[in-house]
């Protein structure tokens, strides 16, 4: 019976991912307006009394300063939470001013609503993009007696990326980080030879296309000139991972660009 119910549990968690059949029928979901109007506030971890969430409306608003807000439903006993991907949490026990429900990593979350305005948990911040200057970079390299300067600047944009994650908690929550544009140039004493502004877009094709959306133009280098052109190395990763992929940038004598993916 332990198995069975077990199975009944991963499966329920399972058919909460991000396939876009089981979002659309969640997303059918409605709290019943009691429940919902109960649900109203700023929330509690029993253990910590830290704020987690608040909840106004249909919407979660984490405590967290780069985590965006998610629609929520509760119905029949589960917690369903929409974002990048929906996520199911069953509920255990809950009344007006309690919640406890399971994480997908069979962890128990106990809650209890805030009953003092000195708790806040503000729905209406914005998620500000950190303060970040533009990085120089530039190298030399010689070429038939030669010498050339490569420049990579690396610009931050308001361009947001959105990546799942989990909390110390073990909730689903959504996380921005914010992409660059890279502008390259090459130069021949002051006589500017190229320069283009390379955004991550431009690589479709190249890298698989989930990883293409999830990902940041991290970096750029030049490292090498040759009797075709100039060569530059793009770095594309994962903002929250170890997961990369580089990038050659072939320029030629007349100014044409082309990529290839490094093996």
């Amino acid at each position: 019976m332990k198995i069975v119910v077990a199975v009944l549990l991963l499966s329920m968690f399972a058919s909460c991912t991000s396939k876009k059949a089981d979002e659309e029928g969640a997303r059918q979901h409605a709290t019943d307006t009691r429940v919902l109007e109960e649900l109203q506030g700023v929330w509690l971890d029993d253990n910590t009394e830290a704020p987690l969430f608040k909840i106004e409306g249909d919407s979660i608003y984490y405590a967290g300063q780069n985590n965006v807000p998610q629609q929520f439903a509760l119905f029949n006993d589960t917690l369903f939470i929409y974002g990048v991907q929906t996520v199911c949490y069953p509920v255990r026990r809950r009344t007006e001013h309690s919640i406890h429900f399971a994480t997908p990593q069979g962890d128990l979350v106990s809650l209890h609503k805030s009953e003092v305005d000195s708790v806040y948990v503000d729905s209406q911040q914005e998620i500000h993009q950190p303060v970040q200057e533009v990085i120089q970079k530039d190298s030399v390299i010689e070429f038939k007696g030669e010498r050339y300067r490569g420049y990579a600047y690396i610009n931050p944009t308001g361009i947001k990326v959105i990546r799942p994650g989990i909390s110390e908690e073990g909730l689903s929550v959504d996380n921005v980080f914010y992409d660059n544009v890279i502008h390259i140039c090459v130069y021949q004493g002051t006589r500017r030879l190229y320069s283009k502004d390379i955004k991550r877009p431009m690589f479709a094709g190249l890298v698989p296309d989930d990883f293409l959306n999830n990902s940041i133009l991290s970096d750029m280098n030049f490292i090498g000139v040759d009797a075709d052109g100039y060569v530059f190395e793009a770095t594309l990763c994962m903002p929250d991972g170890p997961t990369c992929y580089n990038i050659r940038l072939f320029v030629d004598l007349d100014g044409n660009l082309t990529f290839k993916l490094c093996q």
